[in-house]
C-alpha cells in the first residue's frame, strides 16, 4: 500500500496521525511513500519497539484502542509471574554461598543482555568478556544489540534472570519504569574494561561496589541561546526529579551520552538557584560544552558511596 501524510496508524502499542514523512536516505519532506520505500515518520505518541508492524487505520479512537490494549497486554505479561531476578550482588553472593544450582556438577549461566552505542563497541565488550572464565559459571549473552535498552530488553532479561548491560546508552522511559517494576538489573557504563572488571570480580566473589552514580532528576532542552563571551544556554524543562547545582550532567541525543559535564551556571528566571524541581524551567550552562541541540535530554546524576549488602 502507500503511506500518506495524514493517515492514522498504529504500531505496537503505539498510535497517531502522520504528520510528516521525511526520504530517509535524503531526507527530503515527502507527502506519501510507497511499497520498498524508507522513510521516517513523525507523528506517534511513543517510539515503537523495533521490529513492530505498521498499520493504517480508518478511525483514530479505535487505533487509541488497540495500541493500549496491546500495552495493557505487555506490561501484564511482564509483570506475571515469580521469577527472582538476578543483580551481580546477588549472584556473587549466591555463588559464594553455593545456592545457584542444587547439581554441583551443572554448568550456572550468567545471563547478559547487552546494548551499545556502536556495533564496534559490542565486539570490544564480547572479546573482553570471552577471556573471562570460572569452573562454575558460564557468561551467556542472550542479546548483544546497538541502541537504548527497549522495553523489550526488560521483558526479556526478566524472563530469563538477566542482568541488562548498557554500554554508552540509556534506557528508555517505558524500559525504566517496567524495570524499576519488575525489579532488573540496568547496569550502565562507558569505559569497557570496567565492565569486564565487574564480572570478573562477580565470579571472584569479591565485588564491592564503592562508588555508584545516582541519578537525580533528568529535563528536556527546549530551547537554546548562544550569548557571546559565554556560549551555550540551554533552556530546559525538569521532566523528572530535581536538577541541582552540584550535580553532573551527561547530554542524551537519540538515546546515546555524547558527554559527560559538570554544570557552570543553573538560573531559575533571572536568579542563580541550587536546585529546579520536577515540572519547572530553567536556563543550564554546561562547563566546556556548547554543542547542546533541541530535544536533547540532560541527566542530572550524583557519585555516591553505597555500602555493600549482602
Amino acid at each position: 500500500g502507500t503511506l500518506k501524510v495524514g493517515d492514522v496508524v498504529v504500531c505496537g502499542g503505539t498510535y497517531g496521525r502522520v504528520k510528516a514523512l521525511h526520504d530517509t536516505l535524503t531526507n527530503r519532506k515527502i507527502e506519501k511513500a510507497g511499497p520498498s520505500m524508507t522513510v521516517n515518520l513523525i507523528g506517534l505518541d511513543l517510539a515503537p519497539e523495533a521490529g513492530d508492524t505498521l498499520y493504517v487505520m480508518d478511525d483514530i479512537s479505535k487505533a487509541r484502542e488497540i495500541a493500549e490494549s496491546r500495552t495493557d497486554r505487555s506490561r501484564s505479561e511482564s509483570l506475571s509471574g515469580n521469577t527472582t531476578m538476578v543483580s551481580l550482588e546477588e549472584f556473587q553472593a549466591r555463588l559464594e554461598s553455593g545456592s545457584l544450582s542444587d547439581d554441583r556438577e551443572e554448568l550456572v549461566k550468567l545471563n547478559l543482555i547487552i546494548r551499545a552505542d556502536v556495533r564496534g563497541s559490542i565486539e570490544a565488550i564480547m572479546k573482553e568478556l570471552g577471556k573471562l572464565e570460572h569452573p562454575e559459571v558460564e557468561i551467556n549473552v542472550l542479546q548483544a544489540s546497538v541502541g537504548g535498552v527497549t522495553r523489550g530488553d526488560v521483558t526479556l532479561a526478566h524472563a530469563s534472570q538477566a542482568v541488562v548491560i548498557g554500554f554508552n546508552v540509556v534506557p528508555d522511559e517505558s524500559a525504566r519504569v517496567l524495570a524499576d517494576d519488575v525489579n532488573v538489573e540496568i547496569r550502565r557504563y562507558d569505559i569497557i574494561y570496567k565492565i569486564s572488571e565487574d564480572i570478573k570480580a562477580t565470579l571472584e566473589g569479591r565485588l564491592r561496589p564503592e562508588k555508584r552514580d545516582v541519578e537525580t532528576g533528568s529535563a528536556m532542552v527546549l530551547r537554546t541561546f548562544t550569548i557571546s563571551r559565554i556560549g551555550t544556554i540551554a533552556g530546559c524543562r525538569v521532566m523528572r526529579g530535581n536538577i541541582d547545582r552540584d550535580s553532573r550532567i551527561r547530554v542524551i541525543r537519540d538515546n546515546r551520552v555524547i558527554g559527560d559535564y559538570a554544570i557552570e551556571t543553573l538560573r531559575r528566571e533571572k536568579d542563580d538557584t541550587k536546585d529546579v524541581r520536577q515540572g519547572m524551567e530553567c536556563g543550564i550552562k554546561l562547563h566546556g560544552f556548547n554543542d547542546i541541540k533541541e530535544a536533547d535530554t540532560l541527566e542530572a546524576y550524583k557519585v555516591e558511596e553505597i555500602a555493600r549488602t549482602l
